[in-house]
């Protein structure tokens, strides 16, 4: 249910314009057709979109709800005054109901996103060197996704995927997930397991799938030139999200330090994923975040993301 109310609540701004678009038609239809009260419904639609669009500013549903009860006595006028209270409590309680549900669906999806990072952490926690790698997975995501002009809705969506993209790493041995020495290759190819196994935890989830998330837990490891696993996906053919998510994931590997080795200077890794462009990185995906580096001087990893340039990204 939850799932596709939010759909209908995706971003609360439109709810905002439409209470206008419809408070101005109702207005221009009484003036048309005075003393007619039959397209009352345009009303009751204004304070609906009125609830849905300002449910996180309660004056303006108050102030807003007594200038749509205005509006209806004024244009249609009765002889009785009694009418106008009536008018304002009926559309009070339209007002609050919508805006009750807009907040309802909010909540919840702060939960939900709440719930995710909980789990990231979780996965994390299983090996010190990777601790915060999904939130800055997560984070540097959403900062590419922002510099490709993304929509709002699809950057959220990345950011969930980021979280999550190596959630199937649970299904991973802990002798090999910490190994300190060079994986076999038998170990490798169990490593490179994981997509499928996160894949298959979370395909349940509908939600995941119409939002492109089981797409980037999947294919966060196709490589641009065809030769990454498990699909051996090549440039369009991998989702965009799995491709931001590819880039924003070599980069925080190469800059953490690890089990088996150091962290990697920051110039270095820039380089080589300005060297990779083409053949393991989308080149658009990639010359996003080059571009979010541009001024970069530091190579300490507690600097990074505060030194994004603020007017780089959103």
């Amino acid at each position: 249910m939850v799932g596709n109310l939010d759909k209908w609540f995706v971003n609360y701004i439109f709810y905002r314009y439409g209470f206008f678009g419809f408070l101005s038609l109702s207005i221009i239809i009484c003036l048309v057709f005075p003393q007619n009260d039959n397209f009352f419904v345009f009303y009751n639609i204004t304070v609906i979109f009125l609830g849905i669009g300002f449910y996180n500013r309660p004056i303006f549903l108050v102030f807003f709800t007594g200038l749509v009860s205005f509006c209806r006595f004024y244009f249609v006028p009765r002889q009785e005054e009694s009418l106008f209270f009536i008018y304002l409590v009926s559309y009070l309680f339209i007002t609050f109901i919508s805006s009750a549900m807009m907040l309802y669906v909010q909540r919840v999806k702060k939960k939900s996103l709440d719930l995710t990072t909980s789990l990231a952490k979780a996965l994390d926690s299983r090996d010190a060197y990777t601790f915060d790698h999904s939130e800055n997975v997560a984070e540097y995501s959403v900062r590419i996704a922002e510099k490709m002009n993304l929509s709002k809705d699809l950057c959220n969506h990345i950011r969930t995927g980021g979280l999550l993209h190596d959630i199937g790493k649970i299904g991973i041995p802990e002798n090999i997930l910490t190994k300190h020495d060079k994986l076999t290759t038998d170990e490798y190819n169990i490593i490179k397991q994981h997509p499928k196994i996160g894949y298959e935890i979370l395909k349940h989830v509908d939600r995941f799938k119409e939002d492109g998330i089981l797409d980037i837990v999947l294919y966060h490891h196709e490589r641009y030139d065809g030769k990454g696993y498990p699909a051996g996906l090549k440039g369009s053919e991998i989702p965009l999200g799995a491709r931001i998510v590819a880039v924003a994931d070599t980069f925080d590997a190469m800059t953490s330090r690890r089990v088996y080795r150091d962290e990697l200077d920051l110039e270095h890794t820039l380089n080589v994923i300005r060297q990779n462009k083409g053949t393991q990185f989308d080149p658009d995906v990639a010359d996003a975040f080059l571009s979010l580096y541009k001024n970069q001087d530091s190579n300490s990893k507690s600097n990074l993301i505060p030194k994004i340039n603020p007017v780089e990204s959103k």
